[in-house]
């Protein structure tokens, strides 16, 4: 799950730099959508492994 995690991180910067930069209006969108779900997935991860952990 880590992996999807850090899959999702890299493609949400690559798709803002692809929209800060001017290349695509909705890139922007797109890398604001990455960045929640690479975000959301990151804390399940954490919550996961500290659960299991224990």
């Amino acid at each position: 799950m880590l992996g999807w995690a850090i899959t999702f991180l890299v493609v949400a910067l690559i798709a803002a730099v692809l929209g800060f930069t001017g290349v695509a209006a909705i890139s922007v969108e797109i890398a604001q959508l990455l960045v929640v779900i690479f975000l959301v997935l990151f804390a399940a991860t954490l919550i996961i492994r500290m659960v299991r952990s224990r």
